[in-house]
């Protein structure tokens, strides 16, 4: 009976931890990362979607590396293409954009590192392959 009584506080012990690593609030890096990887799946939706106009497919392709330095004239130029204004989509994800640029250059400013300047690596990225499932 003792141990079963150990093994079950263990368990409600185990689960605990489990429960407050998960409701942990995001660090600016992790939500730095995940904006930019919500940015960058939401244009290419926006690329192969057939029920927008066609200004998009002249949009500035929008591939974001938070680590690459050139992400923030990407973003800039993204934001401040004149075009497309009337797409309820690319109104939306310029302001996710415009979002990402200011946590970046301000609140967020000292959590990041750039390992890279390369701005055609933003231009024509190298994709990690599409594993099989």
């Amino acid at each position: 009976k003792l141990l079963t009584m150990k093994m079950l506080l263990s368990l409600i012990a185990l689960l605990s931890a489990l429960l407050l690593a998960n409701s942990a609030p995001p660090t600016c890096y992790s939500r730095m990362l995940s904006l930019s990887k919500e940015i960058t799946e939401s244009f290419k939706e926006l690329q192969t979607s057939e029920a927008v106009d066609s200004c998009v497919k002249m949009l500035p392709r929008l591939y974001l590396d938070i680590h690459n330095y050139c992400v923030l004239a990407k973003l800039r130029d993204f934001v401040a293409y004149p075009r497309c204004e009337r797409v309820v989509e690319v109104s939306e994800l310029k302001e996710k954009a415009r979002s990402l640029y200011t946590i970046m250059i301000s609140y967020c400013r000292r959590d990041l590192v750039f390992l890279t300047d390369d701005c055609s690596a933003l231009e024509n990225p190298v994709l990690p392959p599409i594993e099989p499932s």
